[in-house]
């Protein structure tokens, strides 16, 4: 996992040219502009999930992981939790080989991702996004999802 503010993007560039390819998706969109959906950067191989939602108290987030991609993913508005932890023999709750999600019944580390901010999560990294801090609160966010293959 990587936590990191936006300033610093271009440290993790060199990790793979999709990975690249999506903080520049990030860097030259108006994202404040761009609306609610998925946005192409490159077919099934890269592309964007904009979201807004309002937070929800950790009971009632997932923990998550998957296979298939590498998240970006990038606070826009708002300020969030997430909880983090490394798969460690957690116990799983349901897998969706299509959809590329594993939930899974495990404790986490809470994280404050507020705007400007980004993680990167890989296939290991269990990721639990959308908690509210104090009080639910409304938060736009970009995923990119990035093929490893």
């Amino acid at each position: 996992m990587i936590l990191d503010t936006l300033d610093n993007y271009h440290l993790y560039q060199s990790i793979n040219e999709r990975i690249a390819k999506g903080f520049e998706f990030i860097h030259n969109t108006d994202l404040d502009a761009i609306p609610p959906g998925k946005h192409d950067i490159d077919g099934d191989t890269i592309f964007a999930l904009v979201q807004e939602y309002q937070t929800k108290p950790l009971a009632e987030c997932k923990l998550e992981s998957h296979k298939k991609y590498i998240d970006i993913q990038y606070v826009i508005r708002g300020e969030e939790f997430m909880g983090i932890t490394i798969m460690n023999n957690q116990k799983i709750l349901e897998v969706n080989e299509d959809k590329d999600y594993t939930f899974y019944e495990g404790s986490t580390s809470l994280v404050l991702v507020s705007k400007g901010m980004f993680t990167i999560f890989f296939p290991d990294d269990l990721h639990q996004p959308c908690v509210q801090t104090e009080s639910a609160a409304e938060v736009k966010k970009v995923v990119i999802k990035v093929l490893i293959q």
